[in-house]
């Protein structure tokens, strides 16, 4: 009914985005309208996945793909490609965000709302789920499960920003390593109380 997709480079959005609603050809349960508020008369004003079809894969092009729970998406996508004629998403193409998720929290809710509450993530634009939202949502929880961002990305920003040029460090005065006279003592108690130390000069 719905397909949102965002881009990511470096594990960070770009602004690049891909969202479509299709037409199911069915009715729409009332269940399903209570999670995302799409009605049958809605939808049947957009156009079918094999009118859709080209553009949404022009989109993925071979890019790897972060899903959420994503044995159950791409089922639902890889029967609609088959549908068209059009070869499958291989799983392996996928990154599972709820497998990530439960090898990182054993025994935690997985769900995209629970660990969106985890990294504390702002859910108050969630009252139904959207296709192209929770894409945001997820690209959130994902860089938190690999990491988080690194403190870097916003000193390197900063320094953009400055006019510095890019991989430019501060210069620091270098530390002195050599031993001070009391360490030097104490090192030699030491090898005055081993038999043959092989440190001895």
């Amino acid at each position: 009914m719905e397909i949102g997709c965002i881009e990511l480079i470096n594990h960070l959005p770009i602004g690049r985005t891909y969202q479509q609603y299709v037409n199911p050809e069915r009715d729409v349960p009332e269940d399903a309208l209570r999670v995302h508020g799409l009605s049958g008369e809605f939808l049947r004003r957009h156009p079918t996945f094999d009118k859709i079809v080209d553009r949404f894969l022009a989109f993925l092009e071979d890019s790897r793909l972060v899903i959420h729970n994503a044995s159950f998406d791409l089922g639902f996508l890889n029967a609609e490609l088959a549908r068209v004629g059009r070869p499958a998403l291989v799983p392996g193409r996928a990154i599972d965000t709820v497998v990530l998720a439960r090898r990182k929290y054993p025994g935690a809710r997985a769900s995209l709302d629970a660990l969106c509450q985890r990294f504390e993530i702002d859910l108050s634009d969630r009252s139904l789920h959207g296709a192209l939202l929770d894409a945001r949502l997820l690209a959130e929880v994902y860089l938190e499960l690999i990491g988080g961002r690194q403190p870097d990305l916003g000193l390197a920003a900063a320094r953009a920003v400055a006019g510095a040029p890019p991989g430019e460090r501060p210069v620091r005065s270098p530390r002195p390593h050599a031993p001070s006279e009391a360490e030097n003592a104490a090192h030699t108690r030491l090898l005055d109380g081993l038999n043959d130390p092989i440190w001895r000069g």
